[in-house]
């Protein structure tokens, strides 16, 4: 399972489209998925109202979104068997010890 990374400008956010719920501030926001772009995976936009929906009204868009693929297991590399000599060395008798 990959995991998806956002980052959202908070800067961006319609104020009016915050609310508060039992355990803090929220707003919805709509992940939606660009395949073609070159730059990321998803865009998150403001939930529209009805209204606004009827109305032709665009969302706005306050981010984006990345897939974050996990590394692919690389199969380890096989060390390659050692070159078989042609010669035959004879051993060496002339040793000081």
């Amino acid at each position: 399972m990959s995991n998806i990374t956002i980052k959202i400008n908070v800067e961006k956010i319609t104020k009016l489209k915050l609310f508060k719920g039992e355990q803090g501030t929220y707003l919805n926001a709509v992940l939606i998925e660009t395949p073609d772009s070159q730059y990321s995976d998803f865009m998150i936009v403001e939930e529209s109202t009805r209204e606004e929906r009827e109305s032709g009204t665009k969302s706005k868009i306050i981010g984006n979104g990345k897939v974050l693929k996990p590394k692919q297991e690389q199969a380890p590399a096989q060390a390659p068997a050692p070159a078989q000599s042609q010669s035959v060395q004879e051993p060496i008798d002339d040793l000081p010890f």
